[in-house]
């Protein structure tokens, strides 16, 4: 019954549809990569060290003290930590430089420097740039 719990505490694994989405990402060469999977699934077998990696302290306390155990899941944790940490920093930098961008592309339209239909055009560029898909 601990086991399970603690299991089921592990890292909420990105959805297939993220994975999709970070995929895309990185076939546009816009992904983040803030913690390598490969290494947070390696580290999983240390101690603890899984969760330490992904940020997750109070995970990684408790499979600390239930290592070696913990080998059993750690790993996995890791990986699926690292992923969802890597597809939020990357959805966070889309999303703040597209951002930026219509910022820069809505004041040359309210500074009379480029007209509606260059505004609509460029503004589609920006989005499809941006997007995943």
């Amino acid at each position: 019954m601990f086991a399970a719990t603690i299991v089921s505490g592990c890292a909420t694994p990105i959805t297939s549809g993220q994975k999709q989405e970070l995929q895309a990402y990185k076939a546009k060469g816009l992904a983040v990569e803030e913690k390598n999977s490969g290494a947070a699934a390696a580290l999983g077998i240390l101690p603890g060290g899984g969760s330490f990696y992904v940020r997750e302290y109070g995970l990684g306390v408790v499979n600390l003290l239930l290592w070696p155990v913990s080998i059993l899941w750690d790993p996995m944790s890791g990986y699926q930590g690292a992923q969802s940490i890597n597809y939020y920093a990357t959805r966070e930098k889309v999303e703040k430089v597209k951002s930026k961008e219509i910022n820069e592309l809505d004041e040359q339209l309210m500074m009379g420097t480029i007209d509606n239909h260059k505004y609509i055009s460029e503004k589609r560029q920006i989005e499809d740039r941006y997007s995943a898909y």
